[in-house]
């Protein structure tokens, strides 16, 4: 929608005319739409920054003084509603259930390779480290279901050990792969 049309429009909000609230709110969200779909939003998220700056528009439009400066705030709005979408991405994990159920899809070739050299280098790194580290990995590699109280029973040490030894050990296995350019 062109500044003309909302300069004209944004008056006809204000008096209460009957179908200009819709046409303003088609208006907003069509241009927030856009703007989210610049930031490479999906349509769910688009949609979700074009409601949101609708419902900012709609909390202000009593407090309006230039309508001619709308789409320039709308278009501010929207790109802020959509970055913070973006920045709220960088923190999200993913976990293990909501990633597609491939179980019925058997690995390449080439994946079953890669996954067995990763391993042969990784247990190949572990051997350099002190034996009770070692034993650590293999305790959380074959039964990553032990309580700490149960690893500690098992490496001979204090509950209150295992959680500083997990991490010397993590620290140390870490360096290794640096080092061999696998991590980083």
């Amino acid at each position: 929608m062109s500044e003309v049309d909302l300069r004209r429009l944004v008056p006809r909000v204000l008096t209460g005319e009957r179908g200009a609230l819709d046409l303003l709110a088609r208006a907003c969200v069509r241009l927030a739409l856009r703007v989210a779909r610049a930031h490479r939003l999906g349509d769910a998220d688009a949609w979700d920054v074009g409601q949101d700056t609708w419902i900012a528009l709609a909390a202000r439009i009593g407090t309006l003084r230039e309508p001619a400066r709308l789409p320039g705030w709308l278009v501010t709005t929207a790109r802020r509603r959509a970055l913070r979408v973006l920045a709220g991405r960088r923190r999200e994990v993913l976990c293990a259930r909501d990633l597609p159920d491939r179980a019925d899809e058997a690995p390449t070739p080439e994946a079953v390779a890669l996954n067995t050299e990763r391993r042969r280098t990784f247990w190949r790194l572990a051997g350099a480290l002190p034996r009770r580290h070692r034993l650590l990995l293999c305790l959380l590699a074959d039964h990553p279901e032990l309580t700490h109280t149960q690893l500690a029973a098992e490496l001979g040490i204090a509950v209150g050990s295992v959680g500083p030894l997990r991490r010397r050990c993590f620290d140390r296995m870490r360096r290794l792969l640096v080092a061999e350019g696998l991590c980083g």
